[in-house]
């Protein structure tokens, strides 16, 4: 009796205890957060660097000081949370944000939102509960996520470092598989690459991934997504496809596959270069191309180097690969649509 009546009352609470709420939902929800804020931000101030218009530069530090509550925000929105919970979810972004990064403010805000929709109308003074419970829960999870989620990101960066101390070859295949999947987890590749000081050859092989994951991604989910997608995902970002990743993570291995042929192809072949500040944006507002351009010398093996690594390589590659999988029947019709 007690199991029925705590079921119906999570019910009449709109709270589903789902992988489907919190790794696909919640995740793909956020993705849109991240973009309208820090990613949208890197593209304005790389606006701002390119035409020297004040203007850029003030939207690009608006926008990326915003992408704490913008994840908050979006997420408690896919939660269906009701008003007070989501506006709470704005400080409990902030604070998971600013203690453990995207993952922190996820974290967070799925355990705050929950628990503010648990009190949400319960009490007569709703207005102080309500928000009160939401803030106060989100900030204590934050304070005891975000050291892990840090330590997590320490460890994965001195991975990064490591593999930049190795010849190019190899060095290329890890840096280009990892960042590149940094670009599509909810986690900030871009954030990590500003963080080491991921230039020169390796912010080239972390270039190579990134745009690897977008326009593969972009390629490889065309006949689902159609235009919209191939934009979104191609100039937009790749975690879009993360909700789809957890369903059936095997739509992963084309583009993470031909991030390990490009991210060489850029080191040894072409030697491409990048600055930290368009390492990890890869095809996003296409800041990766351009920071390339501002890290080498405009030669035409540049612009080779650029068309092929950085859009008709990860098209074809992860076409051809992900056409394998869809005869393995590892990959099927749907898998990799996205709710645009």
């Amino acid at each position: 009796m007690a199991h029925t009546s705590l079921k119906a009352f999570l019910e009449k609470k709109n709270i589903h205890i789902t992988m489907k709420t919190y790794l696909i939902d919640a995740m793909g929800a956020m993705a849109f957060g991240l973009f309208a804020s820090l990613l949208i931000g890197t593209i304005f101030g790389t606006l701002g660097e390119k035409t020297q218009i004040d203007l850029f530069y003030t939207i690009a530090e608006y926008c990326k000081s915003a992408t704490g509550a913008a994840l908050g925000v979006s997420i408690a929105y896919a939660l269906h949370a009701p008003q007070l919970v989501l506006f709470s979810a704005a400080t409990v972004g902030i604070a998971g944000n600013t203690l453990g990064g995207p993952v922190g403010a996820l974290v967070s805000t799925v355990i705050a939102t929950e628990l503010g929709k648990l009190v949400s109308k319960e009490t007569r003074v709703d207005i102080l509960v309500t928000p009160g419970v939401t803030i106060i829960a989100g900030t204590l999870i934050a304070q005891f996520v975000g050291p892990g989620v840090s330590a997590f990101m320490t460890a994965f960066g001195n991975l990064v470092k490591t593999a930049t101390e190795m010849q190019p070859f190899f060095m290329g295949i890890l840096v280009s598989a990892l960042i590149g999947i940094a670009l599509t987890l909810p986690i900030s590749s871009a954030a990590i690459c500003i963080m080491l000081s991921l230039d020169g050859l390796a912010g080239g092989a972390a270039t190579a991934g990134c745009c690897a994951q977008m326009i593969g991604f972009a390629i490889l989910s065309y006949r689902e997504n159609g235009a919209g997608g191939l934009l979104a995902q191609g100039l937009g970002t790749s975690m879009l496809q993360m909700g789809n990743i957890v369903k059936n993570p095997r739509v992963w291995i084309p583009p993470t596959l031909a991030s390990m042929i490009t991210g060489p192809i850029a080191t040894c072949l072409f030697r491409m270069e990048n600055i930290a500040t368009g390492a990890g944006m890869g095809t996003c507002g296409l800041v990766g191309p351009i920071g390339v351009y501002t890290a080498m010398d405009g030669s035409v093996s540049m612009w080779v180097g650029i068309l092929l690594v950085c859009f008709l390589l990860p098209a074809l590659l992860t076409w051809f690969f992900g056409e394998i999988l869809r005869k393995l029947q590892w990959i099927h019709p749907g898998d990799l649509k996205l709710d645009l």
